[in-house]
């Protein structure tokens, strides 16, 4: 069983947009989360989710950058608020069940994660995140968007950056 997620909360650089994959630790899932991990590259660095030092979130998660981390402050956003953000997102969609209780113990998470360079509020970060996380969570639990949605905007694509001129 693998559950797919996304959100996006927020406004401006500040915003949160969270892509989420949760399944079993002995099936693909649990394969992509080790690669994740075990995979650095320059500006992209992988990292088990903690909500404390040594306090490592269940499932166990670890946290994906989509941004290239290019300056300190970019990189304390994605190490601070944000990691700290989709740890409370976890923990808050674990107490209200929209995680099976299975899959807490048994289960592991990819999140990724987009910090916009231009960032600079942390607590805004925190608080997208957190929000984002719970809210891609809860809509890989129920399969959302249906198709039904999907086909109903058809005609009227837009996203942050680009909105056609049609």
């Amino acid at each position: 069983m693998m559950q797919l997620g996304e959100a996006f909360v927020g406004s401006g650089p500040e915003s949160a947009h969270i892509n989420t994959v949760l399944g079993h630790r002995e099936g693909p899932v649990g394969t992509a989360w080790a690669t994740a991990l075990a995979t650095p590259r320059e500006g992209h660095a992988a990292f088990v989710v903690v909500a404390q030092p040594n306090m490592p979130v269940k499932p166990f998660t670890v946290f994906v950058n989509k941004a290239t981390i290019t300056t300190e402050s970019h990189g304390r956003l994605h190490y601070g608020a944000a990691q700290l953000g989709v740890a409370s997102g976890v923990l808050e969609a674990v107490s209200r069940e929209i995680i099976d209780a299975d899959l807490v113990e048994n289960g592991v998470l990819i999140v990724a994660v987009w910090v916009d360079p231009a960032a600079e509020n942390e607590d805004l970060v925190f608080e997208n995140n957190e929000a984002a996380v719970q809210q891609a969570l809860e809509n890989g639990a129920k399969g959302d968007p249906s198709i039904s949605d999907l086909l109903a905007i058809r005609d009227q694509p837009f996203n942050s950056y680009f909105i056609p001129n049609k």
